[in-house]
C-alpha cells in the first residue's frame, strides 16, 4: 500500500517547553514563495526573535536559490528546496504555510497534516482560519495530527482572517444585544501586477461565457474561505453554527479598462460581488459582500474600493476605510502570520483559531525607530 503523508508515524519532537524558551530564536520554514511569501521570508529575518530554517519552492528554477536571494535580502545560507521531505525531517518550530490560492480547498490537505505530525506548528495564510465550518471529518484528522506532533494549527490572513471575521468580533465588544453583522470588501486590481490573480483566480477579463464556466470551480472556492470567516463570527457571538447562502453579480466592460496585468477588453467581465449571507434560526444573522473591480470608475453602483464593518447592537459601530487604509495588503497578510509565530508556538496543541489565541500583536523595531 501507498503511504500518504498524513499517515506517517509520528516523528521526534521537541518538547513545547524548549519550543518557547527565551533561550533561543523560533526556527521557521516558509512554504511557498510568491510575493506573500517572499515578504515573509524578509519579516523573519528581521526579528531576533525568529530565524529562518527552511524554505519550500515549487519552480525548479528556485531549487538551491539562497533564501535571502529570493526574498531581495542578503544571502542567508539557507537554500530553498523543492523536496518536502527534507523540510518534514527538519528541526523547525514553524511552518507559514502561503502556497497560491484559488486551488481546490484542502487539496493539499494531506501535508499540512504531515506538517503538523512531524512537530510542526503550520501558520496557514490560505484558509484553515476556522476548520469547524467543514465538519468533524475535517476537523479530526486534524486535531489527530495536532496530537501525534503535538502540535498547533492556525489560519489568518487580511480577508479573510481579519477584515471580515475578527474585526467585527473586535469591534462588537463595544456593543450589547448584536442582531446584525456586515463587512464589506471593494478592491481595485488595476494596480495589481499578477495577470494570473487577475484574470485566473478573480475572473476579470473573461467573456460572459467564460465567466459562467469559471463560477463552477469559483464558486466552492469561495464559499469554503468566506464561509469560515461567517462560522467564525458566529462561534465568537455565541450563535449556532449557520447556513450559509452564496451568490455572485458581474458587470461587463463599457470600454476597456487598462490594468497593471493587462488591458480588460470592452464587453468583458470588469467587476464581481460576492455577497455571503449566515442565517440562524432562519434569518440572517452575518453578512459579507467582496467586490472585485478592473477599475476604480468601474460599476459605481458598488461603491468605492475600501472596507466598512458594522456591528449592529446597543450601541452600532460602523467602521469604514479608503482604498489607501494600507499601504501593501501583501505585505500586511505576510506580517500577520509572521507575527502570530510566538503566540501559535507558546499554544497547546490542536487547531487554534484567532477565538483561541491571546492577542497577537506587531513588534516594534528598535533599529527601524531610529532611522525614521
Amino acid at each position: 500500500m501507498t503511504e500518504v503523508p498524513g499517515d506517517r508515524p509520528p516523528r521526534a519532537v521537541h518538547c513545547r517547553t524548549d519550543r518557547t524558551s527565551p533561550r533561543r530564536p523560533l526556527r521557521v520554514v516558509q512554504w511557498a514563495t510568491g510575493a506573500l511569501g517572499r515578504s515573509a521570508i524578509r519579516a523573519v529575518l528581521e526579528r531576533p526573535d525568529l530565524e529562518l530554517a527552511g524554505v519550500r519552492v515549487f519552480d525548479p528554477a528556485k531549487d538551491g536559490i539562497d533564501a535571502g536571494t529570493l526574498a531581495g535580502r542578503a544571502e542567508t545560507g539557507i537554500t530553498a528546496t523543492l523536496s518536502t521531505e527534507a523540510l518534514l525531517d527538519l528541526d523547525a518550530d514553524c511552518v507559514i504555510y502561503a502556497p497560491a490560492p484559488g486551488g481546490a480547498p484542502f487539496a493539499d490537505l494531506e501535508t499540512v497534516r504531515a506538517l503538523l505530525a512531524s512537530g510542526k506548528n503550520v501558520i496557514s495564510t490560505t484558509g484553515y482560519v476556522y476548520p469547524h465550518a467543514h465538519g468533524p471529518g475535517l476537523v479530526d484528522g486534524l486535531e489527530d495530527a495536532c496530537a501525534r506532533g503535538g502540535s498547533s494549527l492556525h489560519g489568518s490572513g487580511v480577508n479573510p482572517g481579519f477584515m471580515s471575521d475578527v474585526m467585527p468580533l473586535l469591534l462588537s465588544r463595544l456593543s450589547r444585544q448584536v442582531t446584525h453583522v456586515f463587512a464589506r470588501e471593494c478592491s481595485d486590481f488595476s494596480g495589481h501586477p499578477s495577470k494570473r490573480m487577475l484574470h485566473d483566480l478573480v475572473g476579470l477579463g473573461r467573456t460572459e461565457d467564460e465567466f459562467g464556466a469559471f463560477l463552477r470551480h469559483a464558486r466552492p472556492v469561495m464559499r469554503t474561505h468566506f464561509g469560515e470567516s461567517l462560522h467564525l463570527v458566529a462561534a465568537g457571538l455565541g450563535l449556532a453554527a449557520p447556513e450559509v447562502d452564496t451568490d455572485v453579480a458581474f458587470r461587463l466592460a463599457t470600454e476597456d479598462v487598462e490594468a497593471a496585468a493587462g488591458t480588460v477588453r470592452r464587453g468583458t467581465v470588469a467587476a464581481v460581488r460576492w455577497t455571503f449571507s449566515a442565517m440562524v434560526g432562519g434569518r440572517p444573522v452575518i453578512g459579507l459582500e467582496t467586490i472585485y473591480k478592473a477599475g476604480p470608475a468601474v460599476a459605481p453602483e458598488w461603491g468605492r474600493p475600501g472596507y466598512a464593518v458594522r456591528v449592529e447592537g446597543r450601541p452600532s459601530i460602523t467602521l469604514t476605510t479608503e482604498e489607501d487604509w494600507v499601504t501593501n495588503g501583501i505585505a500586511a497578510a505576510a506580517a500577520h502570520a509572521v507575527n502570530a509565530v510566538p503566540v501559535v508556538c507558546a499554544a497547546p496543541p490542536g487547531i487554534r483559531t484567532f477565538l483561541d489565541l491571546p492577542p497577537v500583536l506587531g513588534r516594534a523595531s528598535v533599529h527601524h525607530l531610529a532611522d525614521a
